[in-house]
């Protein structure tokens, strides 16, 4: 049986409202038990003789003043609010004539304990729950100092009921922290895992530049006494290779350094790598390009960036989302490690699209700007939770290992956005 969803307007309210509410309803049903109601030949209990007078009535009023007043501090000092709540429990027993604290005055400060307990520390729930204890163990104490009855047995029961309030609240408590704990270990494994895969996609971007400066390093040994022209040109494209991934290494791998060394660190300075005119960038190849002689690399393709995001479009449109791609700016070569990483976060975007949000289209665009490439991904769908998804903890942190900046959320007017700015080196501008 499926269960309904708890109306937003109770999970809205705060817990001192609960208090005022409990409190309201027991002085209610106090009431209601001292009228004779239709169909009845007496009253429930029979009201004492104060009940009715105006010294009665003045304690009643205290004391609903007493729980409005702890009602709205038990956010910010909830020991001192359990304080007034117990003394308006105590003070609104008095008009009433009966040998104890009855259920419905002290069911305000349970409601109250059961708060403390949830939302507070455990050893402030401790004292709330033996503070209340103590109040209803010290009111039968000052009757049988005075002389007069008590009643022990609805007093336990009273008191049973305040313990199960605070077992309840403890148990939230500790349900909570557990899922708080589960949800942090998640969260990290999901930044390691995406750690490892931007480790092991660097290591292939990398095998890839060193078999390029092989292939060029070969090949100028063979022409350098007959074609020296050939052997500067491929000297220089071994100059233009090495310091591309140098500086794309000291780029990744700054931000992959452990948790210990902080994410606050500035970005390593960058080299730049100057081209000469007329000679392509080393470690761009075309997309699927393998080099002869280097490994495959499995799953993986050093290739892959945003020049394959129409066939990535195309892809995600045969499984039922239309992707709609639009570029922005002159399109030009990136690093490897920054264009692997916007094909990536592309791909999860799109991805999430596909899972979560119920749409039949979803919109990329890519933004070329002077110092850095803009991701966007757009959808109409039913919008989403910005900090619940591994997925958006993978994309996060790709963006936080290039220094970018990274927004993820639920759109104004429906569907979910993602955005990503991924700074480009001057070299490469």
């Amino acid at each position: 049986m499926q269960v309904a969803p708890p109306s937003p307007f109770l999970k809205r309210l705060p817990p001192g409202a609960w208090v005022v509410l409990a409190w309201c309803g027991g002085m209610a049903f106090t009431f209601l038990l001292r009228l004779r109601l239709p169909g009845e030949w007496y009253p429930a209990a029979r009201p004492a003789a104060q009940f009715f007078r105006w010294d009665g009535q003045v304690n009643m009023a205290v004391a609903t003043a007493l729980a409005l007043a702890g009602g709205a501090l038990l956010r910010r000092r909830p020991l001192w609010a359990l304080v007034l709540l117990l003394t308006a429990s105590a003070l609104g027993t008095m008009p009433l004539g009966v040998a104890e604290i009855p259920l419905p005055q002290f069911l305000a400060a349970e409601v109250a304990v059961f708060f403390i307990a949830a939302g507070r520390p455990r050893a402030t729930g401790v004292v709330a729950v033996l503070l209340a204890l103590a109040v209803l163990g010290g009111y039968l104490a000052v009757r049988l100092m005075c002389g007069w009855p008590i009643t022990t047995s609805s007093e336990t029961a009273v008191a049973l009921t305040t313990v199960i309030a605070w077992l309840l609240g403890n148990s939230v408590r500790e349900s909570r922290e557990h899922a708080e704990e589960l949800r942090v270990r998640a969260a990290t494994q999901a930044v390691t895992d995406e750690r490892l895969r931007i480790a092991r996609e660097l290591h292939d971007m990398v095998a890839h530049s060193i078999g390029v400066i092989a292939l060029q390093a070969g090949a100028a040994r063979r022409v350098i006494d007959t074609q020296p022209e050939r052997a500067r040109d491929a000297l220089g494209e071994i100059e233009t290779a090495g310091r591309q991934t140098l500086s794309g290494l000291r780029r990744m791998l700054g931000g992959l350094r452990g948790p210990e060394q902080g994410r606050t660190a500035p970005p390593v300075p960058l080299e730049p790598a100057p081209m000469e005119p007329g000679h392509p960038k080393p470690g761009h190849p075309k997309p699927g390009h393998r080099e002869p002689g280097h490994p495959k690399p499995g799953h993986r393709e050093p290739g892959l960036g945003l020049a394959d995001l129409d066939r990535l479009a195309a892809t995600i449109t045969q499984a039922g989302v239309r992707v709609d791609v639009r570029r922005s700016g002159e399109p030009r070569p990136l690093p490897p490690e920054i264009d692997v990483s916007a094909y990536r976060i592309v791909q999860e975007a799109v991805t999430n699209v596909v899972r979560h949000a119920g749409t039949t289209s979803c919109r990329v665009s890519i933004g070329y700007r002077d110092d850095e490439v803009r991701i966007e991904v757009l959808d109409d769908g039913r919008g989403g939770d910005a900090e619940g998804g591994y997925g958006l903890i993978g994309m996060r942190e790709r963006v936080g290992v290039l220094h970018g900046t990274f927004a993820a959320g639920p759109r104004p007017g429906g569907g979910f956005r993602v955005e990503a700015r991924l700074p480009v080196p001057t070299g490469v501008r």
